[in-house]
């Protein structure tokens, strides 16, 4: 799943793609790389963002939906959170609506996906975007987020929305410290127990730039930036990647989709794939 960020203030490219004839040529190039389906946001939802209206974030990606949507046999998603934006996203030829907040923060939501038949995925996020980094605490974070996946998946299915159509998502940064990440990321297997593809969104995210700092790496990026992350995050987006096709995950969220993809496919090539 190539990242298709079209948005003033993301924590990955620091606005590089907001606008629309970038965010499109950005996208068509991903999919020419081999990204499986194009997921395309218009509200940042790094750590302290703010929200906005439905109306700006239509604004923002109805020219770029509609523009792959004609232009590439890619599959595209829209990742929002308001049954609005997404309705009109599925109007133009989206297939995925991919909402953070597991579809609770819209009550028409559920029921947009139900009618439409779309495929949906579902994540975990403790608190918000600005409030999900203020001390987040679990007693057992992978328990807690397989717990809430699986209720929000039982909801989405009573709403009508088909168990093929629904991913899951633990929500990789959101509402989570260092070891909170690892510990979902080194558990993944536990949630296939959902029986739902996995998905998961971990590339270029702080975590990386944390352990590189650990280890004693000057040129990691600061905590807490909110700009264009050093490549030295790359060769953990890589790693991790490969950590978790190794285990079955379905759906790697990514942003560098050709560098990503032949890591896979040499690795799959030498056998590194169960």
């Amino acid at each position: 799943m190539g990242v298709v960020n079209v948005t003033p203030d993301s924590f990955s490219d620091g606005g590089r793609f907001f606008d629309a004839d970038k965010a499109i040529a950005h996208a068509l190039q991903m999919a020419a790389e081999g990204a499986d389906v194009l997921d395309v946001g218009g509200e940042s939802t790094r750590p302290g963002a703010a929200p906005i209206d439905a109306e700006e974030e239509l604004r923002r990606v109805a020219p770029v939906l509609d523009a792959l949507c004609k232009q590439t046999d890619a599959p595209v998603s829209i990742d929002t959170s308001k049954a609005a934006v997404a309705r009109a996203a599925l109007d133009a030829g989206a297939e995925i609506i991919n909402d953070v907040t597991a579809m609770t923060s819209d009550p028409d939501m559920l029921p947009l996906a139900a009618e439409s038949a779309c495929g949906v995925c579902l994540m975990h996020m403790r608190g918000t975007p600005r409030t999900m980094q203020k001390e987040p605490v679990y007693d057992d974070v992978v328990a807690e987020v397989i717990e809430y996946l699986r209720d929000r998946r039982d909801a989405a299915m009573s709403a009508g929305v088909m168990q093929k159509r629904i991913a899951l998502d633990p929500g990789i940064g959101f509402g989570k410290t260092l070891q909170h990440n690892l510990q979902l990321l080194t558990n993944i297997d536990r949630l296939h127990s959902l029986g739902c593809p996995v998905l998961v969104g971990h590339s270029r995210k702080r975590f990386i730039a944390e352990l590189i700092e650990r280890w004693g790496d000057s040129s990691a990026a600061e905590p807490g930036t909110t700009v264009q992350p050093p490549p030295d995050r790359l060769p953990g987006t890589i790693a991790a990647a490969l950590s978790l096709a190794r285990r079955g995950v379905q759906i790697i969220r990514v942003h560098d989709v050709a560098a990503v993809r032949r890591a896979l496919l040499i690795f799959q090539t030498t056998g590194g794939l169960l």
